[in-house]
């Protein structure tokens, strides 16, 4: 990031009318967001195409065909954001789009566009960390500033932060192995529920029963404030041999185990990393904030409400459709950024990893995926 000519103080800064895509995985997302001088956010418009549709035979997302569709539909998207937004490109203050991390050639489509585009209409240009996306959104939704606790819980990151201000995140916890959506997506995939993971597996449940089966509850108690979810996502393949051949019921006796573990499970991590985050800054807000595509999950917040009530934490989640990916959120962070005066030049990369928090030291297994293959209803012996 790059000082621009405007004001370094948020709080001077003028409104501003961003607009944001987002092409980091499966989603072409375009939106325009207005951010006014006190810092509170409105979205003007937001349109996101999704390729369900695409991926589904595949069991998860393919970069290539994700890639190939975000080049289809890219600019039909972002003229339709302008379009419900009844802006021209001349009244924009500023462009901002994803520039990782994320699969790259999804990332690139974006990013390209938008720098044509800022060039052409002569406006800054912001690069965003999708990360930081997720982690600034309740200041879109209901005007939470920093400093607050984060939980990030997605497809590919799960992790604890202290979000400092804008640009200053310092990490907590984060997972060993698989990334919470990912088990979520493993776990799907393994029962033959079809993708994506994470809604298939809560529809499952809801027709569970609790307390049929029994899976472990991976680090719960540690002092450690990492995650991981491997030796669940395993540990539900064990179980689903010894049943089988397996039947809806037994599926749904799987699903909500699994989902109930999870929950146990980050619930456990988030009370350790509340310790950590009172420590760090005495006397701050007691704010927990959960974000990512997987805090929709209904079960989840649950756990996360009760665990926040009982340590006075002030618990916020965004609304379901901007947990997910959107490109809301990459518009305000880059309103955000433009406030306090920062732009990006025009040869900023595309990034496949982009770390919140840079200076955190390398947790040793973080980031390593573990293989699962497709588990069919009737099992070899």
């Amino acid at each position: 990031m790059t000082p621009s000519d405007q004001h370094a103080d948020p709080a001077e800064a003028p409104p501003s009318i961003v607009l944001g895509i987002e092409t980091s995985c499966d989603e072409t997302a375009a939106a325009i967001v207005r951010r006014e001088a006190a810092g509170t956010g409105s979205i003007v418009s937001s349109v996101v195409r999704a390729q369900i549709e695409a991926h589904a035979p595949y069991g998860g997302v393919v970069p290539e065909i994700a890639a190939r569709a975000h080049v289809e539909i890219i600019d039909t998207v972002v003229s339709r954001a302008l379009s419900e937004a009844d802006l021209a490109f001349a009244e924009l203050d500023g462009i901002a789009a994803t520039a990782g991390p994320g699969l790259l050639g999804g990332v690139l489509v974006g990013l390209v566009s938008a720098k044509a585009l800022a060039v052409a209409a002569r406006r800054p240009f912001i690069a965003i960390n999708h990360l930081e996306g997720h982690a600034l959104t309740v200041g879109l939704t209901d005007a939470v500033r920093p400093p607050y606790l984060l939980l990030l819980v997605s497809g590919g990151h799960t992790q604890t932060l202290i979000v400092e201000a804008v640009g200053r995140y310092r990490l907590i916890g984060t997972t060993l192995d698989d990334a919470l959506g990912e088990a979520f997506d493993k776990t799907a995939k393994l029962l033959g529920l079809g993708f994506p993971g994470g809604p298939a597996v809560a529809a499952a449940a809801r027709n569970g029963r609790m307390g049929r089966i029994s899976l472990p509850r991976p680090m719960l108690g540690r002092p450690e404030p990492h995650f991981s979810f491997a030796g669940l996502k395993t540990a539900v393949r064990q179980q689903a041999q010894a049943l089988a051949p397996l039947s809806d019921d037994d599926i749904a006796n799987l699903c909500v185990a699994f989902e109930d573990a999870a929950a146990d499970v980050v619930a456990d991590r988030v009370s350790n990393a509340m310790e950590g985050y009172v420590e760090a800054l005495p006397g701050a807000p007691r704010s927990l904030v959960v974000a990512g595509g997987v805090a929709a999950n209904v079960r989840l917040r649950e756990q996360l409400a009760t665990l926040a009530e009982e340590n006075s934490f002030h618990l916020t989640v965004p609304p379901v459709e901007l947990c997910t990916d959107n490109a809301a959120m990459i518009a305000w962070a880059g309103a955000e950024r433009l406030a306090l005066g920062e732009t990006s030049p025009l040869d900023s990369p595309a990034r496949a990893r982009w770390p919140l928090d840079p200076t955190a030291e390398q947790v040793r297994g973080a980031g390593v995926k573990a293989s699962g293959a497709a588990l069919p209803r009737s099992l070899p012996a």
